[in-house]
């Protein structure tokens, strides 16, 4: 596959406060697995444009916009308790929620087959006028509604190990994007249990997987298989957008599930297959052990882009979580029943 990579030297510019594990230092692990896997020559690079202010609108309300950008150029601080800023931020931010408009632009040009985002501040947390758990703008969620108002219908599948709370809330009741996540519970934020499944207008499009601690990657293509695939299927999205957290790795100091960068690369490799080429979008999210963010992203994009030269991990396998699968079948059986 052509692969088009988008990144910026302002991500850096968004400073967090030492020993904040969303740190610059995450997007120099992204570009050591990039050289470690061999990539630097293979990915088509597109530099970022900064959404503008009729393409944040369609998510974030003028009065969050404006606050938050005074509170940047203020100076900045702590938005929340794990949130915050500094004057760089508003700019890192702007950039970020662009990102994918910027590659969606390129991808309708045919210019590739697959997008990848390499952004931050990230983006799944945010919600429509508060931004939390290190986001600010909801990156994924700007280009979902992008394509949505132009007559696409979009998957948006979130394999972080924190559900997307902001991404979930602002397409709860939007018939034509389809949320799903496969997180750890229970975790931060608290929200995604199983039942949550949408609002009456776009009943069961919203599908949880709530896996517990230590789910190996044969849990997440067991789900893949008989859950997610055939719920994808009878949506028949035009769009695949992917918010790539790779804090479900099992070395990340923030969460305890037990993936490995093989099974980034293959759980990636499976849902891209369900849409056509040019028609899907990675983010970059979560992932916080900085040689376990390395080998993922370059697992990843040797997956998109070379066939899987580069896998320093293999696939995991032998942890709990099959029960979820079990669970969810049961309920998305009752919800086609009425």
């Amino acid at each position: 596959m052509v692969v088009l990579y988008t990144t910026h030297p302002r991500f850096i510019e968004h400073r967090t406060g030492r020993g904040h594990p969303e740190s610059p230092a995450r997007l120099r692990a992204v570009q050591l697995g990039i050289q470690q896997a061999g990539l630097v020559e293979a990915l088509t690079m597109v530099e970022p444009r900064a959404a503008r202010d009729d393409e944040l609108e369609r998510i974030h309300p003028s009065a969050y916009r404006r606050a938050l950008r005074s509170f940047c150029e203020s100076g900045g601080g702590a938005l929340d308790g794990d949130t915050f800023v500094v004057e760089e931020s508003w700019d890192a931010a702007l950039l970020a929620a662009g990102a994918g408009l910027s590659l969606i632009e390129r991808l309708d040009d045919g210019d590739g087959d697959v997008g990848f985002c390499a952004v931050r501040p990230p983006g799944h947390h945010a919600l429509a006028s508060q931004a939390m758990g290190f986001c600010l703008f909801n990156n994924v969620a700007v280009a979902a509604a992008f394509l949505r108002d132009r007559g696409e219908r979009v998957a948006i599948v979130d394999y972080d190990a924190h559900h997307g709370n902001g991404t979930q809330d602002l397409f709860w009741s939007d018939p034509d994007v389809f949320y799903i996540s496969m997180h750890e519970w229970p975790q931060y934020p608290g929200t995604g249990g199983i039942r949550e499944s949408g609002a009456a207008s776009a009943r069961g499009l919203t599908l949880n997987l709530p896996f517990p601690s230590y789910t190996t990657g044969d849990v997440y293509r067991l789900a893949l298989d008989e859950v997610v695939a055939p719920a994808l299927e009878a949506f028949a999205p035009t769009w695949m957008l992917i918010s790539a957290g790779f804090d479900a790795h099992r070395a990340d100091p923030l969460t305890n599930l037990g993936l490995t960068s093989g099974d980034f690369a293959d759980i990636t490799l499976e849902l891209v297959r369900l849409v056509p080429a040019g028609k899907r979008l990675l983010f970059l999210e979560g992932g916080y052990d900085l040689d376990a963010l390395a080998d993922s992203t370059g697992a990843v994009l040797s997956a998109l882009a070379d066939d899987g030269a580069f896998r320093p991990e293999g696939a995991s396998s032998g942890g709990p979580g099959a029960q979820v699968c079990a669970a969810s079948l049961k309920i998305r059986g009752a919800l086609a029943d009425g």
